[in-house]
């Protein structure tokens, strides 16, 4: 090996005396969890883009193609939010995401969700007049729709409460029974509509906002500073 050269760098090994901490299993497991959510639609994706190349142009344009085209189009939109929330999650842990707090409101936030996600039935908000809180508006609305897209799973009425208490700003979601704000692990059950870092990234972006969201029965609580 020449001067110039340096030895490669190993990673660490568990071994019966010294195992890996934790921590680094936890994170092995997620990404693990991360990893097999990918290569799901991933291989979708390819398989329809791969049948479609093998169609005749007549086909193509037809009823099979029409199906292929779909089946793949809704592999990528699984995929595109998967992969957005993972690394929004990521650039949130290591603080690399450059905040930009000012005065937000609310229900301006949550018209623009529902608007994006259409749920049906449309959610009820009944939040009290002129609530101004303090965050970005960008990572605030991105929890608000995770939230929202969670709580309608299975087709279950939301509604959407908010209310000014201490100095902050108290935003309930309710609809379906609550899911784990925790980091899913490999093995936890597969989400096929790519929202399955929609809640560990809300409760990522309610930390670095300086507030926090919790789950209880049917129940979602994001709690933000006031203004």
């Amino acid at each position: 090996m020449s001067e110039e050269q340096s030895p490669p760098v190993r990673a660490p090994e568990a071994t019966a005396s010294r195992p890996l901490p934790q921590a680094n299993l936890d994170r092995a497991g997620h990404l693990g969890f991360v990893a097999h959510e990918v290569r799901n639609p991933l291989s979708t994706a390819l398989w329809s883009a791969e049948l479609l190349g093998r169609l005749r142009p007549e086909e193509r344009a037809g009823e099979r193609g029409l199906r292929l085209s779909t089946l793949g189009a809704r592999a990528l939109t699984r995929l595109q939010g998967l992969v957005e929330d993972h690394l929004l999650c990521e650039r949130l842990d290591a603080g690399g995401y450059p905040l930009r707090l000012g005065p937000v409101e609310p229900v301006v936030l949550l018209e623009a969700v529902l608007q994006k996600l259409l749920v049906e039935p449309a959610p009820v908000l009944q939040l009290e007049p002129a609530l101004v809180g303090q965050g970005d508006r960008a990572l605030l609305e991105r929890a608000l729709e995770g939230l929202v897209a969670v709580a309608a799973r299975g087709g279950a009425a939301v509604r959407v409460g908010g209310q000014r208490a201490e100095g902050t700003i108290r935003i309930t979601i309710r609809g379906a029974p609550v899911e784990s704000l925790e980091d899913p692990v490999k093995g936890s059950p597969s989400d096929p509509s790519g929202r399955a870092l929609s809640l560990p990234l809300a409760r990522r972006v309610a930390t670095v906002l300086g507030g926090t969201l919790t789950a209880e029965g049917s129940e979602y609580l994001l709690v933000i500073p006031a203004t």
